[in-house]
């Protein structure tokens, strides 16, 4: 039984005009940063629960300047806390598109696959009368249940 989860198909105008919408949003959001995995680890995190808390202290700042020293730049955080907010719903969208196409590249994927699997099967069956025993062999090492041998490791010079 033949599985077909997704068809699709996509144009090469279509993939040109996705891939320049894309670049569109790039050259639109030039400032966002990348952070390696050190830098993320090294940050303080704003989750849910201090969203409130950073909501409130920066209001409570803005309304009693007097106990705000120069050295808080209350108005670059409120800047970024607006700036958050811009990006939330841009986020959220990027991430649902992202996983619709994530999930479509894995339905296609798992199409062709149980399509090839359905072929093999057929050829491994019916290949031997048709001189397609080499090939069938072939194909078979994607099912090779032999896990590599760790290389020896070189002499070590003395």
């Amino acid at each position: 039984m033949s599985q077909n989860l997704l068809s699709i198909a996509l144009s090469d105008e279509d993939i040109a005009a996705i891939n320049m919408a894309l670049g569109d949003i790039e050259s639109r959001l030039v400032q966002l940063v990348a952070l390696d995995n050190d830098a993320r680890r090294g940050l303080t995190k704003m989750g849910d629960k201090s969203e409130a808390f950073v909501r409130q202290t920066l209001m409570v700042l803005e309304q009693n300047p007097d106990i705000v020293p120069a050295a808080i730049n209350l108005s670059e955080a409120q800047a970024d806390l607006r700036a958050m907010d811009q990006l939330r719903p841009v986020a959220a969208r990027l991430q649902r598109l992202s996983e619709r196409v994530s999930d479509s590249r894995m339905a296609l994927g798992s199409d062709a696959m149980n399509t090839a699997l359905q072929g093999y099967g057929l050829l491994k069956l019916a290949g031997r009368n048709k001189g397609l025993q080499a090939l069938s062999q072939a194909l078979s090492a994607r099912f090779s249940r032999n896990s590599r041998s760790p290389e020896p490791e070189p002499a070590l010079a003395e």
